[in-house]
This record gives structure tokens, sequence and C-alpha cells, in this order.
């Protein structure tokens, strides 16, 4: 694809949890744009919003886009002419475009309370229209200053135009119209004087030259606050590129509910990474109508963006699994043998499983079968069936326990960090969850213990649970529960 300006283009993930699968997807497209045209490809970090971005989740995102081998030209480990690269450290950089909006009368002060904004909506209703109702949007000067001199709180919000439409020309979707009346004049900075996702995101791609934004189509409702932003500041836009939504097989947005999405996960459970990258890039893309497998370097020669396909790709673990079969048995036995060792097979994880058999074994090949649900991957819950439920239970209450352990260990709530995921923290949640159930521990622990290692006899619980990391005891926990579920 032909462009006047040099290509740039960046993904920009929020560090707020595990690395997803879709941002993945995502940074495989603008990688291989990028390299297919020589241009540079940027990682930025939207770590505005401060209650829920952590260093833990950046340096997971880091991670595992390292281990894809994807790697960026600029960002905020590598640095570059354009940053810094983590939006918290460029908060006077958004204060001072706002400005520069407010000066020219294409941004206003907003001094409408929360309450009174809940008003608003409630006298609306659902059916009423969208947005805020403009109320500060003509406050004259002389009424600003003194409420600004009191040091009354208050918002920087954009002025949408309130009639007309919007258009848009997406590089994958054609021309694209929205109604400005559907369109809310949008907060750009909040009351603590940070910005929200829409100036942030402007005016960083602008400020880094970013020449086509590259992302998922869920953001395509945002771009008309985007593009109105271009247009106050007097800013040429980018190419707008909205890749189709990764899907589950009903068709539903991918979720952990019903597939890993962790890179972690991927990573753990013995994928390789380059059958990762070969399957993402078949998902709405395709190298020829008779070939699935194909490297990165294949995929950057043949690339279009006229061979997208808008369908909904959906991402079947199945497909990905017979896929990297393929990529295994290519391997040199020694290649083979070096990712073994890589994965699970070094000294490093014997280390972790050696305090556990030892005690235990009697001879060297009791080791193996003793520890061997540390190496498997979905596990064989039918000899244990019976032992799922404990007396006084129902099938039905262990599923929702079992979900409600994962999401105690895996969600925080604002401002709340996510519970470390070694012995202490683990038994800690449990032992409150059973709280709130009302439960013995026994009760929980004896199908939570199932569910990790399918055996009714095995190493301290959340001693094995920290050994098998938060993406495997994730998946085999859901697995259980929906195995249960389907009992009731």
């Amino acid at each position: 694809m032909a462009t006047e300006r040099p290509v740039r283009v960046r993904i920009a993930p929020s560090p707020t949890g595990d690395p997803h699968v879709g941002t993945a997807y995502v940074a495989l497209f603008n990688y291989v744009f990028a390299r297919k045209h020589g241009g540079k490809f940027i990682l930025r970090l939207e770590d505005t919003d401060r209650t829920r971005s952590t260093l833990e989740s950046e340096a997971a995102i880091l991670r595992a886009l390292r281990w894809l081998g994807l790697s960026w030209d600029e960002g905020p480990d590598v640095g570059g002419p354009h940053g810094p690269y983590r939006q918290s450290e460029r908060a006077e950089l958004y204060r001072h475009h706002a400005d520069l909006l407010l000066d020219r009368g294409e941004a206003y002060r907003c001094f409408c309370t929360p309450a009174r904004l809940d008003e608003v909506r409630k006298a609306r209703g659902p059916k009423g229209a969208t947005g805020y109702d403009r109320n500060c949007r003509g406050l004259p000067k002389d009424e600003v200053q003194p409420r600004l001199a009191a040091g009354e709180p208050h918002v920087v919000r954009l002025k949408m135009p309130i009639g007309g439409e919007t258009v848009l020309e997406d590089r994958l979707r054609g021309t694209v119209r929205f109604d400005n009346a559907q369109i809310d004049d949008q907060v750009l900075l909040k009351s603590d004087g940070f910005p929200t996702y829409h100036l942030a995101n402007v005016v960083d791609d602008h400020l880094m030259e970013v020449s086509h934004v590259i992302r998922a189509e869920e953001w395509i409702s945002s771009t008309p606050k985007h593009v109105g932003l271009y247009r106050a500041f007097g800013w040429a836009e980018p190419v707008w590129i909205h890749m189709p939504l990764l899907r589950n097989a009903d068709k539903s947005k991918i979720s952990k509910r019903k597939n890993p999405v962790s890179l972690d996960y991927y990573r753990d459970a013995g994928f390789l990474p380059e059958a990762l990258l070969n399957y993402l890039g078949t998902m709405g893309w395709s190298l020829s109508a008779d070939r699935d497998k194909f490297g990165l370097a294949e995929m950057i020669a043949a690339f279009s963006w006229d061979r997208i396909s808008l369908g909904g790709p959906v991402f079947d673990l199945a497909k990905l699994t017979d896929l990297n079969g393929q990529y295994l048995r290519d391997l040199k036995p020694e290649e083979l043998i070096a990712r073994l060792r890589a994965w699970r097979l070094g000294d490093e994880y014997f280390a972790r499983l050696v305090p556990f058999a030892q005690p235990r074994i009697k001879r060297l090949d009791e080791f193996v079968p003793l520890t061997e649900y540390f190496f498997a991957g979905d596990l064989d819950y039918a000899p244990v069936d019976q032992e799922f439920v404990p007396r006084g239970r129902t099938a039905a209450e262990v599923a929702d326990a079992l979900g409600a352990f994962v999401d105690a260990f895996d969600e925080a709530g604002p401002g709340t960090p996510r519970p470390a995921f070694d012995a202490r923290s683990l038994e800690q949640v449990g032992r409150a969850l059973c709280d709130r159930l009302g439960w013995k521990a026994k009760d929980l622990f004896t199908p939570l213990r199932l569910a990790v290692t399918a055996r009714t006899a095995a190493p301290p619980l959340f001693d094995t649970m920290a050994v098998l990391g938060r993406e495997v005891c994730r998946r085999r926990i859901r697995l259980a529960a929906a195995r249960l579920r389907s009992r009731a």
C-alpha cells in the first residue's frame, strides 16, 4: 500500500492485565505492514488508568511480545526520538494540547458535577439522546474565570459538531459515516488533570508521526471523536484501518471465559511462537487459497490489505494445536530437545518439582508418574468425576465456587492490585471465599485439587498451583467447572 508519508505504525496496549492474544494479533499486522514498507513499528504503553495499570502487567506485555519475536523499533525499553513511550510520563504534553484547543475555542471547561450528569442521564431515559447535554458549552468567560480562580472542579470537553455527519475513509471498509447528533462532546481532560484515552491517543499518534492507525474494529465507534480532534488541531489524519475482531466459535468476541486469551498460557502450554504467529496471520488474511502454513518472512513478502476478509475470524484452539504439531514435527531432533528444555524440561523447572517428589519416591522411575500433571495440558477428569462434589453440595454449586475462585485470584476491584500468584496469596483467596460462601475449607479445596491435578492426593494444593502458574490453573479450573455445569 503506497503512502505519501513514511510508514510508522504502533500498538498501544494498556498494562492492566495479562498480555492478550488480541494484542498479539493486532501487533502482528502492524509489524508485517511496517516491515513490508521499510517503516517503523512502535510500542507505546497507554497507562493513564492509574487505578488498574501495573508494572507487572507492563513487564508481562513486553516479555510476551518478545517471546513471539515481534521486535519494536521505538518503545519504553528501547527509547526513540518521540519518547517518552509511556503515557503516564507525557501528562504535560496533554495538558498543553488541551490548552491549545481552549485558546482556539475548540474546547470548553465543564463544571457539571457527577450528580448533575447522573440526573441528565436519568431524565433522558434508555431511549433518549445519548451523551452530555452541553450545559457548559456556552458559558461566558466572565463566568468561567471566577470559578477557575475559586478552584472549582471541572473537566475539559471538545466541541464536537452539533449537526451533520462525520465522514471518514477506512482502508478496509470504505466510507464510514456517523451522525454527529449521536456523538458526545467528549471529555479530554478529567478533573484530576489527567487525559482521557481519546486526547492522549490522538496527541501521541500525531507527535509520534503515526501514518496508519491499525487497530481492532471495536475502536470504530471512537474514531469520529478522534477525527474531531485531528480536525480541531488542524492536523492531517492517519490512514484508518480497523481489523476484524477475533471471535469465539459462537461469534462472540474472544474472551477468557471461552478461550485462553493470555499469551502466557500459549507459552506455558507448549505452543511455539512461530506457530502462534502463523495462526494469527490466518485470522482474516490468507497467503493463498491452499496454504495455511507460512513463516513471518513469507507473510511480509506477500502482504496486502486486499487479502483481508472482514468476516469475524474464529479463533479455534484445535486448529492452532494442529498447526503447532506441524511445526513440532518439522524441527530437527536437536532443535526439539532445545525447545523442550526451554519449555519445562530444563533444570530451573525441575528444581521446583523435586521438593514435591523427593519425599514420596523410592525409585527414580516413580518421579514421572508422580509429577506428570505438572507437564500435561488439559486433564482427564473421568477417573475422579465422582469426587468433585462434596456431600451436601450440588454440581452447580461447586462449579460456581470454582468460577468464583478464578475470579477472585484473576480480577481486582478499582485501585486494588491483583493477588500475587503464590501459595500464601492463593490460600488467603481460598479461605476468604470459603468464609463468604459459608463453606468448610475442604469443600472448596478438594474440588480445586481435583481441577488442577485430576488426583485425589497430591503435594500441597497451593504450592502446586504456584508452580503450575496462573494460566494453566485458570484453564484447568474453568474446564472443570464447565464439566460440572454439564452435569447439573
